[in-house]
């Protein structure tokens, strides 16, 4: 690290904070300055600490990272991050390691922490409530008073992510390709079918294996709007989308069951594909149970944490 990282901050430099926001579809950033005004924001390609299981992955996590300091460096020096990043749990060095080299930048001025945790904060003081997050994943979340983390789902897209954009979309080709098996040429009759099978290239199952198997998390949840465009006039697109809100409902109970009743708040993109999502979870959660729908910015709350950080090194 550079000598002038190592001296106080003074006011020839402008050193700044970036909060990371990761998820498998896209990762959101912004910079905010000492006093927690935010100087810019901005996306970048999708990661998850998953991908640090493998060379590949490495390799893509730190393209992105290195793609986030040269975006920032005209604004200043970057001093302290926050970064909540999708299926970290706490035990893997590598994405500190990688912010730190990318930025030139000691580990002690890094926190990295699951996308949920800050997710949670930018909505809820500790204790007073329990964040649904569905985006290419889904997740529920509640930090009590003594800041302690609790989670329900977040299992990861192979074991259950229920009522996310994977899972739609999931559901939404092993209901097509079922109807296939059963009668061929089906998907001429299924508006959801026409628009799964236009996005992805065609309607042979060599073109639906090779997306499937492999694109991303991200490319493959993004499958989840044709499933949306196609409800009011498909059946089977609906029972879906119902079938997540059922599903997201879950993951709020689950919290209630352990914790005891407290306002639900629903967090991510999921939420903006159709309306029938937020109607069936409001079905099916008690009526005593308030929900309320968010348009969660972590970015911003994780620029926002890391300036207070910012202003400790003062």
């Amino acid at each position: 690290m550079s000598s002038d990282q190592q001296t106080p901050l003074s006011q020839q430099t402008t050193y700044i904070a970036l909060g990371i926001d990761a998820g498998g579809t896209q990762t959101r950033w912004a910079l905010a300055t000492k006093d927690e005004q935010i100087l810019a924001s901005g996306t970048a390609a999708g990661l998850t600490a998953l991908q640090t299981d493998n060379a590949e992955g490495v390799q893509a996590v730190h393209q992105v990272f290195a793609g986030l300091a040269a975006a920032t460096r005209s604004h200043g020096q970057v001093s302290s991050i926050r970064a909540g990043i999708t299926g970290f749990g706490g035990d893997a060095h590598t994405l500190p390691d990688m912010l730190a080299d990318c930025f030139d930048l000691e580990k002690q001025h890094i926190l990295v922490s699951n996308d949920i945790e800050i997710a949670y904060l930018d909505i809820f003081k500790p204790g007073t409530g329990y964040l649904i997050y569905a985006g290419t994943g889904s997740i529920a979340a509640y930090i009590d008073a003594n800041g302690e983390f609790h989670r329900a789902g977040g299992r990861g897209y192979l074991l259950d992510d229920a009522g996310g954009g994977f899972w739609i979309a999931r559901e939404a080709m092993r209901k097509l390709w079922r109807a296939e098996d059963e009668h061929p040429d089906h998907w001429k009759n299924s508006e959801m079918a026409k628009r799964l099978f236009k996005l992805i290239g065609g309607n042979d199952w060599n073109i639906s294996r090779d997306f499937i198997y492999h694109r991303s998390r991200g490319d493959i949840g993004k499958l989840a709007m044709a499933v949306a465009a196609a409800a009011d006039s498909d059946p089977v697109a609906m029972v879906i989308l119902q079938s997540a809100g059922k599903e997201l409902a879950r993951l709020g109970m689950a919290m209630c069951t352990r914790f005891g009743n407290k306002p639900i708040a629903l967090s991510g993109r999921v939420q903006e594909l159709h309306p029938a999502i937020v109607e069936s979870l409001r079905l099916h959660l008690p009526p005593e149970i308030s929900l309320r729908q968010s348009t969660c910015e972590a970015h911003f709350s994780a620029a926002r944490l890391a300036a207070r950080q910012l202003k400790k090194q003062s």
